[in-house]
């Protein structure tokens, strides 16, 4: 159920027609939604095989077209592109004389606020940027999923209600985002969405080489309480080795991720000095065991001890200290899982660009 009341009506957009550029996950499942409430879905742009069909699935019978012919046709425009195309689309747009005076451009990057939608602003649209904290599949799933999900919202003071109310329409939840907080937000989405799904996928490997006949059985209650506790609790619900200090057991752990899966050490390390860190300011980890335990995290060659050079390798350390980089990830959930999308989020989150390429000219690329 909504938290907040419903819109009056004076605060509810009329029913608008409605464009899609950029057909990838999100933008379908958010034209299905506004449909739902009475708003006329008239365009949808998309470059890719997979798009067409998304398109076809959720939104039957709308025209695909060019994405200046979506915004010729609609008064509310949905932009699920890519993070890294959104900026290039609007200018594009902006330049060919497509944007209409009036018009609502919408996008729904989690990372960017209504900045990015300054050159369609200045030529006369209204902007908007509203960024659904879930992950996307491009099924029809993703419309009953955006029951009860939160949106980070930011738009000028006085389209602030009627962002709200197309939120609320879709049967989200408006969150108030400031321009300037958006890229630390949007950070947040993708460490507790992305992060989680490589988490949870290594997991899930290391219990399958160590016999597990079904991983996913094991882990899902065990996680699902994790979660459970840790969104009610916070630091409070930390549990395991790190957290009580058990030195000898977290030496364990690495030694045998070494031998089985030595490109997981280096997670594993940074995670177990983050949990640790947050456990000593917690009071949940007692300083006597601490000491132990960061020596062994130190020693593992993936982190150098406190003090050391940059760069340098920690005593007792073998071969060559690395980092796993992660590559961009859904976390722009504009067209995303994420939390981008979802998105994503994360992606987006949260917030994943799909399978489809996006073209960084002004056609814009599926998310």
């Amino acid at each position: 159920m909504n938290a907040m009341p419903p819109t009056e009506a004076q605060d509810r957009p009329a029913r608008l027609t409605v464009g899609v550029v950029g057909a990838g996950r999100v933008g379908p499942a958010l034209a299905a939604s506004l449909q739902l409430a009475g708003h006329r879905p008239v365009a949808v742009s998309g470059v890719s095989d997979a798009s067409v069909r998304r398109a076809a699935a959720l939104l039957p019978d709308v025209p695909l077209v060019t994405p200046a012919e979506v915004l010729a046709r609609a008064d509310l425009v949905l932009l699920t592109v890519p993070d890294d195309a959104l900026a290039d689309l609007v200018s594009g747009l902006a330049e060919t004389g497509a944007v209409r005076p009036g018009q609502l451009l919408v996008h729904t990057s989690g990372r960017f606020g209504t900045a990015v939608l300054d050159p369609a602003t200045r030529a006369g649209a209204l902007p908007l940027a509203l960024h659904p904290a879930m992950t996307f599949t491009g099924t029809s799933v993703d419309v009953q999923r955006l029951a009860g999900c939160s949106f980070g919202v930011t738009s000028p003071d006085e389209l602030r209600m009627a962002a709200e109310a197309l939120v609320i329409e879709m049967g989200g939840e408006p969150e108030w985002i400031a321009e300037s907080a958006r890229p630390l937000y949007h950070a947040a989405l993708a460490i507790g969405a992305n992060h989680l799904v490589t988490l949870v996928a290594q997991s899930m490997d290391l219990l399958r080489d160590a016999g597990v006949q079904a991983p996913d059985r094991m882990l899902g209650p065990l996680l699902g309480a994790a979660l459970d506790n840790a969104l009610r609790s916070g630091d409070a619900a930390l549990t395991g080795p790190v957290a009580r200090g058990d030195a000898g057991t977290v030496a364990a752990h690495i030694a045998e991720l070494r031998r089985h899966a030595p490109q997981s050490v280096a997670g594993y390390v940074a995670m177990a000095r983050t949990t640790a860190d947050r456990a000593l300011d917690h009071g949940l980890l007692k300083p006597e065991l601490a000491e132990d335990l960061l020596d062994v995290l130190a020693d593992s060659g993936d982190t150098p001890r406190p003090g050391s050079a940059p760069g340098a390798p920690a005593p007792g350390a073998s071969g060559t200290p690395g980092a796993d980089r992660d590559a961009p990830g859904p976390a722009g959930e504009a067209d995303a899982d994420a939390p981008d999308g979802g998105s994503d989020a994360p992606g987006h989150g949260p917030h994943d660009h799909g399978p489809d390429a996006p073209d960084h000219g002004p056609e814009g690329g599926d998310r």
